[in-house]
């Protein structure tokens, strides 16, 4: 069965397909949900996915991290940006950079 989530498993579902998974999930970077009596009781994602969720809260944990992304993010948008010719050169200019 898939949801918008992706794809649902019973427990003895998941147990007879486990040896699979790593692959299905490798390639469509989908997650599962695990059910015990039609409730969601796991999720299984691929490692890169969890590496990324994992980041992605510890960067929103840090209250000066989002800041510095919120600012970033409203530079963006009102186009107070630099080429990367330009900051490639600013960087070469900085003393104490090879």
């Amino acid at each position: 069965m898939t949801s918008k989530q992706g794809t649902v498993l019973s427990i003895t579902e998941a147990r007879e397909q486990l040896t699979r998974l790593p692959d299905q999930l490798a390639r469509s970077h989908e997650t599962v949900a695990i059910t015990r009596r039609n409730q969601p009781v796991l999720a299984v994602l691929a490692w890169d996915l969890y590496e990324a969720i994992m980041e992605t809260l510890d960067v929103m944990g840090q209250p000066e991290m989002m800041a510095a992304l919120r600012a970033s993010a409203q530079d963006i948008a009102a186009g107070r940006t630099i080429s990367l010719e330009d900051l490639s050169r600013e960087l070469a200019e900085e003393p104490g950079r090879p």
